[in-house]
């Protein structure tokens, strides 16, 4: 019944009672357009500077040993630091760089996991808002109907468990 509803642009008043919603002039529509793609825009933005510093911070390790795996191998950069006469030939920069790029693929799983889980938590999807709120007079926002911006106010559901 509610997709039914959905599909001829109703909402649903109350018990027993059907009313149309009421459209918004092409003015009003393009200004309140603009408000829903800025607010869909930023939160997009933030959903993406979050995932960089998740997936920066955790690929840390792999950033650092291939990049001194390139560093010291003769045939790549062959840098005169010390560190690469002393230490580090060409066979310990080879090996340097399979282990970045073999660590690399498990450490992407680990951030992509954590960035799933965070996001979740922070019901961050929940912030993007429809179309249908620039269109049609009296759509709420999403997160106010949730419990707070991004639903963050409500209590969050400690029996539902996702696995990675």
């Amino acid at each position: 019944m509610e997709n039914i509803l959905k599909e001829n642009n109703l909402c649903w008043p109350g018990p027993g009672k059907l009313l149309p919603r009421e459209p918004r002039s092409a003015w009003c529509c393009l200004a309140w357009t603009l408000v829903v793609v800025t607010m869909n825009s930023l939160v997009f933005l933030m959903n993406l500077i979050l995932m960089f510093v998740i997936f920066t911070i955790v690929l840390l390790p792999t950033i650092v040993v291939v990049y001194f795996g390139f560093q010291c191998h003769s045939r790549v950069l062959h840098s005169a630091a010390r560190y690469c006469k002393s230490i580090l030939d060409d066979n310990s920069s080879s090996a340097l760089i399979i282990l970045g790029f073999v660590i690399m693929s498990p450490l992407i799983v680990v951030a992509m996991a954590i960035y799933c889980s965070l996001a979740r938590r922070l019901r961050l999807f929940m912030c993007f808002q429809p179309y249908s709120r620039a269109v049609y007079k009296g759509v709420k926002w999403r997160w106010y109907e949730e419990g707070g911006l991004c639903s963050c106010a409500k209590g969050w559901n400690t029996q539902v468990k996702a696995w990675v």
